[in-house]
């Protein structure tokens, strides 16, 4: 079937306008929009083919979709991170929960993926990252109406949840991973990344001061994609690049100092920054909405009735809650809720997942298990936020006091 221009307008249109109206359903009913844009991808594949119309292959476009929606949501969450001295113990403790969760439901779902399906411990350990990593695309989004001090707890942890897997997810590709020289490497190419971001920053930061017409921050983007994959090109952790750029901006004063304050003006980039941090959302939010809508348009209800998705997806996310409820109540002392259900699946993790190489791949472990884990930890999310009053105790407690 033939789509005119206008009808092609329209329905795009529709989607922007349906998206908009779930976030405003989210915020009243704490049901993540993430389902509903699922659950209408999948209702489009559903209808169109009880209508007989063509099915269109659109896993390059989420795979593209993905990767811009990455750079857009760390950077939106690097917008809005503050360093000070005052949040030192807060973001160390969201840098420990995020590495110590990570790593310890990686090695856990490897292993029960080595046994399950019997398949080497490197494959399975692959398969394990990206269903480790927290979603900050679906949380950040989820945890406005939080208070501060939980809200930066949860988007610090998540931004370095997804920095963590895909830099380990980058790591187990890289092939010979257990010499030395490998290492090395690996950690070479995170210096290097900071450092080419600092750099980059500071001339974006001179850029944006200086230019005087009003279309420079898509410039910003353009560059910072450009940034993006040039060091997906020669193996650099850019992520970590779109997160460095992002806190270089959104705190300019504390790196604009002495000879570099003669050279870079930071008169007005408080402005710049709002308005960057605007354009940012916006965006975010429209790249979420059609990558979330495709990958409901993917998803092949049928492998949902298969045994061993429930069996594996059941045991994956019991493994999931039972490491961020030891981390939470036995390391951190933290209060457990809405923190321990707040651990979403999302765009790193299908994106990572469409990623593994045909030379990786595990045979027993279909998409199925992917969506189970997405929707299963998405609805344990709306439960934690329903669950939570903003009068109850503290993001941190004493041991005595914790929940």
């Amino acid at each position: 079937m033939n789509l005119h221009a206008p009808v092609i307008l329209i329905l795009l249109s529709s989607v922007v306008i349906i998206s908009y109206l779930f976030n405003l359903f989210s915020r009243k009913t704490n049901i993540p929009s993430v389902l509903m844009l699922i659950g209408t991808g999948i209702a489009i594949k559903y209808t169109s083919l009880y209508y007989g119309m063509i099915q269109t292959d659109v896993n390059k476009l989420v795979k593209i979709l993905g990767i811009a929606g990455l750079i857009m949501i760390v950077l939106e969450a690097a917008l809005d991170l503050k360093l000070s001295k005052n949040k030192v113990k807060l973001i160390g403790d969201s840098f420990a929960s995020a590495l110590f969760i990570f790593l310890i439901s990686a090695f856990g779902i490897g292993f029960l993926v080595m046994q399950w399906l019997d398949v080497p411990f490197d494959r399975a350990f692959l398969y394990a990252v990206p269903l480790s990593i927290i979603s900050s695309a679906i949380v950040i989004p989820s945890t406005s109406h939080l208070p501060e001090e939980k809200r930066e707890f949860i988007i610090y942890e998540s931004s370095f949840s997804d920095i963590f897997g895909i830099l380990v997810f980058n790591y187990m590709l890289m092939g010979n991973i257990a010499s030395l020289g490998s290492a090395f490497k690996f950690v070479t190419n995170i210096g290097i990344a900071i450092l080419f971001s600092v750099l980059a920053s500071l001339l974006m930061i001179y850029l944006l001061t200086k230019i005087t017409i009003n279309i420079k921050f898509f410039l910003v983007f353009a560059v910072l994609s450009l940034l993006y994959s040039l060091g997906e090109l020669i193996h650099l952790p850019a992520l970590l690049i779109v997160l460095v750029f992002g806190l270089v901006i959104n705190n300019s004063t504390l790196v604009i100092r002495g000879r570099l304050s003669k050279w870079i003006s930071i008169e007005g980039i408080e402005t710049v920054v709002d308005a960057m941090k605007s354009i940012t959302a916006e965006t975010s939010f429209l790249i979420r909405t059609f990558f979330f809508i495709l990958f409901g348009y993917t998803i092949n209800l049928d492998v949902l009735v298969l045994p061993d998705v429930w069996k594996l997806g059941s045991i994956i996310i019991l493994i999931l809650l039972f490491v961020r409820f030891f981390y939470l109540r036995m390391i951190l002392k933290s209060n457990l809720f809405p923190e321990l259900f707040l651990m979403p699946r999302g765009l790193v993790t299908i994106l990572l997942f469409y990623s593994i190489p045909a030379s990786h791949s595990i045979g027993g472990f279909n998409e199925g298990i992917l969506f189970f884990i997405v929707a299963v930890s998405s609805v344990l999310m709306m439960i934690g936020l329903l669950l939570f009053r903003k009068d109850k105790q503290p993001y941190l407690e004493s041991s005595e006091e914790a929940i």
